[in-house]
């Protein structure tokens, strides 16, 4: 993760963390909890640095453990900033295994202030039927944090946490969570609803396809989530995706022009993208477009990373011209190399033409 991003747990901020629990617990010791926070704070990432308050917490909250909740439910609304309120849910999930009941009602309260997603995740990994029952109440719950916690805390795939391997294998047991918020009328919800269903796309399609049919097709919110649902399966291809999004047809366009620029560029330079399409239906059709690079890696093999570009309905004789920047540099997750790279353009799945650019180093 960029550097710049572990800075909101530095020592000033564990510095504001100590004061706050210092006015809500007397005789909180504040330069234990300092000493424990901030002991080779340099060297430590984002999330070992969240955990690290954790753990300085544990060292300085009392032992007993509704006590300790006590403090964090008094401390929560005055953190003020929502990745660092992670800390509160974290303690729960690591220290409040033994007490499932008092640490979800804890949990219920304290997402409203960060979000409870990852600690819920011990409590599924322990009991997974009871912890879904609950889950599920929250589903119907009126507030929309509690609400998002109900679908984005049993996903089978929550980045930056561990993979939930029973719902991996069969997702079964949340679709009544997921049913309940289908039209949910916050995007917060909706968004983790849609990252839901993706995660399920990647082992179950058919399973998720069928339900989407199922689904209320004129609700805006509902065509929202399965549009966003869909995108890996979309990115992919996919003709039964494309189909829910009323693009499973063969695109009938003329691609009269697909370029990029600079031909050569350097890493740090920026990649223009630009194509001209004109329908050649009868009738008005829906494009799904997006744009492929096939980047090389350092063996010479290549990858393939579809992007998203636009969905449009393109009248009978329509023209559209599209054009994209980006820049290429590095990522913690993608490094580029030397070498040719082949971008494709992709209309309903289909590739439609193609153009390159040399990246040198």
């Amino acid at each position: 993760m960029p550097d710049a991003l572990k800075e909101m747990f530095d020592a000033a901020r564990f510095a504001q963390l100590a004061d706050l629990f210092a006015g809500a617990l007397a005789g909180f010791d504040r330069r234990r909890f300092l000493h424990i926070a901030t002991a080779g704070l340099a060297e430590l990432s984002l999330l070992q640095r969240l955990r690290r308050g954790t753990e300085a917490l544990r060292a300085t909250l009392p032992d007993n453990y509704p006590v300790a909740v006590a403090v964090l439910r008094d401390v929560a609304p005055r953190i003020g900033h929502n990745f660092v309120g992670l800390m509160l849910p974290d303690y729960v999930g690591q220290y409040g295994r033994e007490h499932p009941a008092a640490s979800l009602a804890a949990l219920h309260f304290l997402t409203r202030f960060s979000s409870g997603e990852f600690a819920i995740r011990e409590f599924l990994k322990r009991d997974l039927p009871g912890t879904l029952v609950v889950m599920e109440r929250w589903s119907r719950d009126d507030n929309e944090h509690v609400r998002r916690l109900a679908s984005e805390g049993c996903r089978p795939r929550l980045p930056w946490s561990f993979r939930l391997e029973a719902l991996v294998a069969d997702p079964g047991p949340v679709w009544p969570i997921l049913e309940n918020l289908r039209a949910d009328p916050s995007l917060y919800v909706r968004k983790s609803v849609a990252n839901h269903l993706n995660d399920i796309t990647k082992d179950h399609p058919d399973e998720v396809l069928a339900r989407l049919a199922r689904w209320e097709g004129t609700n805006l919110h509902t065509a929202w989530i399965a549009r966003r649902g869909l995108r890996t399966l979309v990115k992919q291809g996919h003709d039964g995706a494309l189909g829910v999004l009323g693009a499973g047809a063969k695109p009938r366009i003329e691609v009269r022009a697909f370029k990029v620029s600079p031909a050569r560029l350097s890493l740090g330079d920026t990649l223009t993208i630009t194509a001209d399409l004109a329908s050649r239906a009868a009738k008005p059709q829906r494009l799904v477009l997006d744009y492929a690079i096939r980047y090389v890696k350092a063996g010479g093999k290549t990858h393939r990373k579809v992007f998203k570009w636009k969905e449009v309905l393109l009248a009978t004789g329509g023209e559209l011209r599209l054009a994209k920047r980006q820049t290429i540099r590095d990522f913690s997750t993608r490094r580029h190399h030397a070498g040719r790279h082949e971008v494709e353009l992709q209309a309903n799945g289909r590739v439609v033409a193609r153009a390159v650019f040399t990246l040198q180093r």
